[in-house]
């Protein structure tokens, strides 16, 4: 059975509430996730803005999430490294932690996805999207993504 992501607060191709965007109090979403493969050591999470005119905007990387977790609590601190080794990196705005969406006009997609990995990785709080899938390659068991929407006139 494949990894399942969800969040109580929006569906999947559904509009992201204001809360978790820069509009509002740019929370993280609350995310949580099912089906965990067996031999995962460790989660990885990165969220971005496929639509965004410069290409694939970057609002999270967020990994070492330990594998006992199967949910992140919406509001997660923009800290580098936070509590159970989990570590953050950097945003394409240029802040570590979530970035909530902000297009600069009309709708766009984020895609949160999961990856169940097979190591914990070394911790580099402020690694980039580029750096954090250099050091997956070749620890990805399984993935899961969820797409919500948000819009901007």
């Amino acid at each position: 059975m494949p990894m399942i992501l969800n969040s109580v607060a929006f569906n999947e191709g559904s509009s992201i509430p204001v809360k978790y965007t820069g509009d509002g109090t740019d929370l993280s979403p609350p995310l949580e996730w099912s089906d965990i493969p067996s031999g995962t050591k460790s989660f990885a999470i990165i969220c971005d803005d496929p639509d965004a005119p410069s290409g694939a905007w970057v609002h999270w990387v967020i990994y070492n999430i330990p594998p006992s977790m199967s949910s992140l609590d919406e509001g997660i601190d923009s800290d580098g490294s936070i509590d159970d080794g989990i570590t953050q990196g950097i945003n394409d705005f240029g802040g570590i932690g979530y970035g909530g969406p902000m297009p600069p006009r009309g709708s766009h997609r984020y895609v949160f996805k999961i990856f169940a990995l097979d190591a914990i990785l070394p911790s580099r709080p402020g690694i980039t999207k580029a750096g954090l899938l250099k050091l997956m390659s070749g620890h990805i068991l399984t993935e899961a993504k969820l797409t919500g929407k948000y819009s901007r006139s």
